[in-house]
């Protein structure tokens, strides 16, 4: 269900029969005056931290609905000390369903209709040092969003938040280095913890992150259609900063350089993204393939 969040409403002000020398006297609004006053706030802007916090922060919300389906050739982000915090290739957020009666977020599409990617209110977040009075960091997100993000990644720093089952077992999905390690800074693989921070000596438990071509960001509902999420943003760190959810449920802990937090109710077998992967969903109008990219 798609949430509403109301700001302030703003009555103007009038300056009725003012003259040099007149006189006039503000007149409190009435309680039924004022129920027939509504609105929603273009901007909001919060204050959150207190004493205990490492970081103080600013968040300023607009309110805008975003429903949109966009395709870019390249990103690249931190682009730094002989690597990048994250590379990605054809990059695109929403879809077109593919055939007929593919379904998401509780809807039927026919093929060719678009799926589009659903961000409401987005927000800019500053994160300052008290102790330096200095930026620490900044990031952009959503208080919602959902829907498909599809790129050809070679290099990832953030969380992604996936779900890989093995066999009976079902794990949470870690990212690692070209070494096999764990890592959330310029990952360029992904698969299961083997218990020591790596995914096995063959390794038999990870694949390229280039396997993961497509992920449908959000939360998993119980009937099984896919929620919205607040958790989802790219974040640009001086140091590391602890970011909360708009909603206070949730702290993600972001290392410096850029972060990107993508939460999924995707589960995945282990077997499938080492062999095939995960398709890509078509992006474009003419159909440019699953494994073209």
């Amino acid at each position: 269900m798609r949430q509403q969040a109301y700001g302030y409403a703003a009555v103007p002000l009038f300056c009725l029969g003012i003259a040099p020398g007149a006189e006039a006297e503000l007149q409190p609004i009435s309680d039924e005056t004022m129920g027939e006053v509504t609105g929603q706030a273009f901007m909001q802007i919060e204050n959150i931290g207190d004493d205990t916090t490492s970081h103080q922060f600013t968040r300023m919300t607009l309110g805008m609905d975003v429903e949109t389906r966009v395709n870019a050739d390249g990103v690249k982000l931190g682009e730094i000390d002989s690597g990048t915090d994250f590379a990605a290739q054809h990059v695109a957020l929403g879809h077109i369903a593919r055939n007929d009666g593919e379904q998401f977020n509780g809807r039927t599409y026919k093929a060719g209709d678009t799926v589009y990617f659903e961000a409401y209110q987005p927000f800019i977040e500053l994160a300052e040092s008290p102790e330096e009075g200095k930026l620490s960091g900044f990031r952009m997100g959503f208080a919602q969003a959902r829907g498909s993000v599809s790129s050809l990644t070679s290099s990832f720093s953030g969380n992604i938040g996936l779900k890989l089952t093995d066999g009976d077992q079902t794990y949470d999905a870690t990212l690692f280095d070209q070494n096999s390690q764990a890592t959330k800074y310029r990952a360029s693989h992904i698969g299961i913890d083997d218990g020591a921070t790596n995914c096995g000596a063959d390794p038999t438990n990870c694949a390229p992150l280039t396997h993961l071509q497509s992920i449908i960001v959000g939360e998993e509902n119980a009937d099984g259609t896919t929620g919205f999420t607040n958790d989802f943003f790219i974040g640009f760190q001086r140091e590391g900063v602890e970011w909360q959810s708009p909603d206070g449920a949730n702290v993600i802990n972001a290392g410096e350089g850029v972060f990107i937090n993508l939460p999924t109710s995707m589960t995945v077998e282990m077997s499938k993204l080492m062999g095939e992967g995960v398709q890509r969903l078509q992006t474009h109008r003419q159909d440019m393939g699953t494994q073209l990219f």
